[in-house]
């Protein structure tokens, strides 16, 4: 802790040259993509995408997980997905999912949650999504075939709620579905004409 304490004392002596940028920041923000992954402390977006600040609205949770959209069931989720859609007028939502998560072996290796109430009814979200591929083992520790299956069906449930439904048909909005593998830095790209996540 004390070397995060020690970089965020000295973070604005460190960014002083980019003094300009960050008073215009003031004015507000104008990202122009939602990024929805994982809370995992090995996923870091802008290492990842090589984006700077004011570029990219991020929701993180464990396991990346979009609660179903219910009207008249309010979640941190649906607020940030709709604020990102209908103020913020972002152009592209990515879900990145990653191999070795915690959430998704919860669910693909059914694990005693008895001790962990909250995560087990948070991650209890997934199970439908993974509901074809459950009670058959990973295929190996990266749980990649769950969480490709998982951000698959996140977007799914994305294109359900009302402001995606309607930004996706107006053209304004693009879903993209993203598998990063921690062990490696690859990103996998979801192709929906074959369904497959392919590395470029």
């Amino acid at each position: 802790m004390k070397k995060l304490l020690d970089n965020a004392r000295t973070f604005q002596q460190r960014m002083a040259p980019e003094s300009e940028t960050y008073q215009q920041f003031a004015a507000g923000q104008s990202p122009g993509t939602l990024f929805i992954t994982c809370s995992d402390s090995r996923i870091v977006p802008s290492l990842i995408m090589g984006s700077a600040p004011g570029e990219v609205f991020e929701l993180r949770n464990a396991g990346n997980i979009i609660p179903p959209y219910r009207p008249g069931r309010q979640s941190g989720e649906a607020a940030t997905v709709q604020y990102a859609v209908d103020v913020l007028r972002v152009q592209d939502i990515v879900v990145c999912g990653h191999s070795h998560c915690g959430a998704i072996a919860a669910v693909a290796q059914e694990q005693d949650l008895t001790a962990l109430p909250s995560v087990a009814e948070w991650v209890s979200f997934a199970r439908p999504g993974l509901a074809p591929i459950l009670g058959t083992p990973p295929e190996d520790l990266t749980l990649t075939n769950f969480v490709q299956a998982h951000v698959v069906a996140q977007l799914e449930t994305l294109r359900g709620y009302p402001e995606v439904h309607a930004a996706i048909a107006d053209g304004r909005v693009q879903l993209h579905g993203w598998f990063y593998r921690v062990d490696t830095a690859q990103v996998f790209e979801l192709d929906e004409n074959d369904n497959a996540f392919h590395c470029h």
